[in-house]
């Protein structure tokens, strides 16, 4: 009967956001999952959030931003932010659970990845095979970077480290700033991957623990886990975003294969 008088109070709840698949701009971005996440923190009165990761990682801008608003969020509610990983938490992956005031991981979740990769393709032998002249024409000697048309160039992987070097130093201050005294001595910031209970063990994370059975450790058998989903939109309901999503799938797999997964 209670479930049909509104002003009765049905026990504490806990919102559950997924961020789930490459971080990017076309994917899971800040963009995408600001309003889910504002949703989350501002209906109700929740007793704390839970956040599901289970990324390879991407755009460290985009998962700058994300994380920045779930603490942001978090601090203004005052609300704990208890963070899930499923697969993974890898790279960008890690960069999002580290908004959480604890983290819990399976026993083989992939975690860490600390670290700034910038991968393509190489086709001058080819080019030069087949006759094919390579003509581009810039304002500015910098403009055109690492040409995969063109011999790798030394000043060319130069300038790429070069850009690598301070969005790692930002990923380094964010972990040490979230995580402090757990983390271990040992050198965690050279994008070594470590599995489930290993990094609980270097301080990466708090335990080994699954959403249903913590939640009800912390909150009490009677909280209520509330999932929070994007919502679709109209064209994306009636199958109008195929070309966009079969591309998704492609960066999704080229992501996850880095992890071997």
């Amino acid at each position: 009967m209670k479930r049909f008088i509104p002003f009765l109070n049905k026990g504490p709840f806990v919102p559950v956001i997924r961020l789930q698949g490459v971080i990017s701009s076309r994917a899971m971005s800040d963009a995408s999952m600001a309003p889910l996440i504002e949703r989350a923190f501002s209906r109700g009165k929740p007793v704390a959030v839970a956040v599901i990761i289970n990324s390879p990682g991407g755009s460290p801008a985009q998962s700058s931003l994300i994380a920045a608003r779930i603490r942001r969020l978090a601090d203004e509610k005052s609300l704990r932010v208890h963070v899930f990983i499923e697969d993974a938490a890898a790279s960008g992956g890690y960069w999002l659970a580290c908004a959480g005031d604890d983290i819990w991981v399976d026993q083989s979740s992939l975690v860490g990845s600390i670290g700034v990769i910038s991968a393509g393709f190489g086709f001058p032998e080819f080019m030069a095979r087949h006759g094919i002249e390579r003509r581009v024409t810039t304002a500015g000697r910098s403009k055109s970077l690492a040409d995969p048309f063109l011999p790798e160039k030394p000043e060319d992987v130069d300038r790429l480290r070069a850009i690598q070097a301070p969005i790692h130093d930002a990923f380094i201050a964010h972990v040490k700033s979230r995580r402090g005294a757990r983390l271990s001595d040992a050198d965690l910031f050279n994008a070594d991957i470590w599995v489930g209970q290993q990094a609980v063990d270097l301080g990466l994370a708090d335990g080994v623990g699954h959403l249903v059975p913590k939640m009800r450790e912390l909150y009490g058998q009677k909280i209520r886990l509330i999932p929070y989903a994007p919502k679709r939109g109209m064209l994306a309901r009636f199958g109008f975003r195929v070309a966009q999503a079969t591309f998704g799938e492609v960066e999704d797999r080229l992501a996850w294969t880095r992890l071997g997964l």
